[in-house]
C-alpha cells in the first residue's frame, strides 16, 4: 500500500463543499470516483481542511492509500483526466510516508478572501469574488484585524452549526491589503472555526464602509455572543490557499 500526496486546485461553485455529502456533488466525492475508476479500489480521501459549499482552493493537500503500482505522474495524469469537466486539477502528487497524514499532520492553514471594490458588476470574477460597490477603507479595516489576531474566543465568529469542541482558537495572522479595485484579506491559523474566517471578513467590511468603527470588531470579539455578528460574508471569495506541515 503506498501514501501519496496531492495538492489539489477547485472551483467550489459547483460543489457543496470538500466533504461528501448525501445532497449534492462534493470536491471528495469527485476525486474518490475517479480514483476509484483508475485503480478499482474505491480508497478514501482526507484533506487539510474541509471548505464550505462555493468555496475555492488554490492549493488543497489531500491523500489517499492505493495498492496497486502506479508512480505519482501516472496517477496525477489518470485523476485528471478521469475529472474533466469538473472544475478540479491535481497539482502535484508524491509518495509520502505512511504515517503522514494531510489533516493530522498540518500545523497551519491558510485562506485568503477577495473583495472587489468597484460599482461596476462582476463580468469575469461571478461567483469567485465579493463585490462592494462603496469604497473601502483598507487601512481601518487592516487596524480592526489587529483586534482579531491572537488567542481568543471566536464564539461571535463561529457558525451556529460548527462542530468544534472549543470556540477557543488562535489566530496567528488577518492582514488587509490593497491591489488595485482588490482588497485582500489573508489569514493564517493552525485551524479555523466554522466560518470563522467569512465572519471575520465580513465585519471588516462593514468597517471599510464605515458601518463599524474599528472598536466595533473588539466589542463583537469580547461579547461571545454570534447574535452580535455584523455580517458574514459570501463564499464567492474564499480561497484555501496553502496547508503547512
Amino acid at each position: 500500500m503506498t501514501r501519496f500526496r496531492l495538492t489539489v486546485e477547485y472551483d467550489g461553485r459547483p460543489f457543496m463543499g470538500w466533504q461528501r455529502q448525501a445532497h449534492g456533488p462534493s470536491v471528495q466525492q469527485a476525486i474518490e470516483e475517479a480514483a476509484d475508476t483508475a485503480t478499482g479500489e474505491a480508497p478514501t480521501l482526507f484533506a487539510a481542511g474541509r471548505t464550505d459549499a462555493g468555496v475555492h482552493a488554490l492549493a488543497m493537500t489531500a491523500h489517499l492509500d492505493i495498492a496497486k503500482p502506479i508512480t505519482p505522474f501516472r496517477l496525477m495524469e489518470a485523476l485528471n483526466g478521469l475529472l474533466k469537466p469538473q472544475p478540479v486539477a491535481i497539482l502535484a502528487c508524491e509518495i509520502v510516508a505512511d504515517d503522514w497524514h494531510a489533516r493530522f499532520s498540518c500545523v497551519g492553514r491558510d485562506y485568503l478572501y477577495r473583495i472587489v471594490n468597484r460599482r461596476a458588476p462582476l463580468a469575469l470574477e461571478a461567483g469567485r469574488a465579493w463585490r462592494i460597490a462603496r469604497p473601502l477603507d483598507v487601512d481601518a479595516m487592516h487596524q480592526a484585524a489587529q483586534a482579531l489576531v491572537g488567542r481568543h474566543d471566536f464564539t461571535t465568529f463561529r457558525s451556529a452549526h460548527c462542530q468544534a469542541e472549543s470556540p477557543i482558537k488562535s489566530l496567528d495572522r488577518l492582514d488587509v491589503r490593497r491591489d488595485g479595485d482588490a482588497v485582500l484579506i489573508e489569514a493564517a491559523a493552525r485551524s479555523f472555526l466554522h466560518h470563522q474566517v467569512r465572519s471575520m471578513v465580513g465585519c471588516l467590511g462593514l468597517v471599510g464602509q464605515g458601518h463599524w468603527a474599528v472598536d466595533d470588531m473588539r466589542s463583537a470579539l469580547e461579547a461571545r455572543d454570534r447574535t452580535k455578528l455584523g455580517l458574514n460574508a459570501p463564499a464567492d471569495g474564499l480561497y484555501f490557499t496553502s496547508a503547512r506541515y
